[in-house]
């Protein structure tokens, strides 16, 4: 097995490269993408094109209606996980154990993961833990061990056939401190500083939305909390072809963020101690996600950490 690759902090640059300028003409996005100074009329960014706003609106929406359609179909097992039919990860090769699953219904695992947001979240018993995109439950269950009784954990997952099957699982296991919640990662149904840890497995690369994203995160973490993501980013750009596939978005890979891009997100959300790990490894399963199109040589799985100061 390869050592992962550390990705150092980095300087979060004033304003946005050019090469990433295109990504940054909303005002919504503008200062998340450019920091404070950025203004429409000036600073950093650049104009948007007449109409570039509403092509931004559907692009997103076309995505979201998409990865909604997709999960939607996993959590009825018409079809597989990221990428299509029979291409789930093994669990104890993203990193679970066998006692992890044994103490879930197999229902629970469907093999959407790209990582073990667990195995750097650190969760103390009594803590109070958010999951973004929570499937059928298979995170929540395990972090409602650890933080026992005494402590919370909380899924918010905008399918609602994963949100009922994820009850039902709870149900089954007998999970009285977790709760599933339907609801977009961009807007979480919870209020502000009421969580210690966020946790995500292979997740926001789903999201249009990046930076709302981090910025929700930022907003429900208590001071001092964290955040304990596993997700894919872009290890280099993405043939054309691949990034507008609405299926390989819905798959992981079209939505795969570059690793500056995403440590200049967090940053700009708010967050510091920001760590990003790419694990090479992981290519060994993500050529399976859409077999043939070499997505694996453009993206990889990471652990994504940060702290609310």
């Amino acid at each position: 097995m390869q050592a992962p690759e550390r990705v150092d902090p980095q300087p979060v640059a004033a304003c946005c490269p050019v090469d990433k300028q295109s990504n940054c003409c909303a005002p919504d996005a503008k200062q998340a993408c450019c920091g404070p100074a950025a203004t429409k009329n000036g600073g950093c960014g650049c104009e948007p094109k007449s109409g570039e706003f509403v092509e931004s609106a559907a692009a997103g929406e076309a995505v979201r209606s998409a990865v909604r359609e997709h999960y939607s179909q996993v959590a009825r097992a018409v079809t597989g996980c990221c990428g299509g039919a029979g291409c789930n990860a093994s669990s104890l090769q993203l990193g679970y154990s066998e006692r992890d699953l044994a103490s879930v219904p197999a229902s629970a695992d469907l093999g959407l993961g790209c990582g073990n947001p667990q195995a750097i979240a650190a969760i103390r018993r009594g803590e109070s833990v958010l999951d973004l995109g929570s499937g059928a439950g298979f995170d929540c269950l395990l972090a409602a061990r650890q933080v026992g009784p005494e402590g919370r954990v909380v899924g918010v997952d905008m399918t609602p056939a994963m949100i009922e099957k994820a009850r039902a699982n709870a149900r089954e296991v007998g999970a009285a401190n977790v709760e599933f919640r339907l609801g977009e990662i961009e807007h979480l149904p919870v209020p502000d500083a009421c969580t210690d840890v966020v946790i995500s497995n292979c997740v926001v690369n789903l999201s249009p939305e990046k930076s709302q994203v981090y910025r929700e995160a930022f907003r429900v973490l208590r001071p001092g909390g964290r955040v304990a993501i596993s997700d894919v980013v872009a290890t280099q750009p993405l043939p054309p072809q691949v990034a507008a596939d609405l299926a390989a978005h819905a798959g992981c890979i079209a939505g795969a963020t570059p690793v500056e891009e995403l440590r200049s997100i967090l940053t700009l959300a708010g967050f510091c101690d920001v760590r990003v790990v790419v694990r090479p490894e992981s290519r060994v399963f993500i050529r399976d996600w859409i077999p043939g199109s070499g997505a694996e040589a453009y993206v990889a799985s990471a652990t994504i950490e940060a702290t609310k100061p």
